[in-house]
């Protein structure tokens, strides 16, 4: 991960959160735990890496708890810490959000003007 520039906490949660998976992966998992290919599901467009990498820097960061089980073929399992779980009403808060300033983001859109190029 990039080092920190200031010692602003919201460049630091940011540095966690930012990016397209960390929130979804956040939202996916409030409802409980869930093992990797759970996850895969959810997100049929992420890589197996980046997913990978995404849970990695979630669990460095004391967000997600992986529970890896014994047996062939191995069972890994990814739930929110106490941590994690204090980001639940930020991610419920953001969709709020959204879904409250859909028709303000519709009507923008449909009364924008449009640009015409110069011929």
């Amino acid at each position: 991960m990039k080092d920190v520039v200031s010692s602003c906490p919201i460049e630091e949660a940011m540095r966690v959160l930012s990016g397209r998976w960390p929130t979804l992966l956040l939202y996916y998992l409030k409802d409980g735990t869930k093992r990797f290919s759970d996850l895969r599901r959810d997100n049929p467009t992420v890589s197996h890496r980046i997913l990978a990498l995404e849970l990695r820097k979630l669990e460095e960061a004391g967000i997600v708890r992986r529970t890896a089980h014994a047996g062939y073929p191995l069972r890994v399992d990814y739930d929110l810490t106490a941590a994690g779980r204090k980001l639940v009403p930020l991610i419920d808060a953001l969709g709020d959000w959204w879904e409250a300033t859909e028709d303000d983001r519709a009507g923008r859109v449909s009364s924008a003007p449009r640009l015409v190029a110069a011929e």
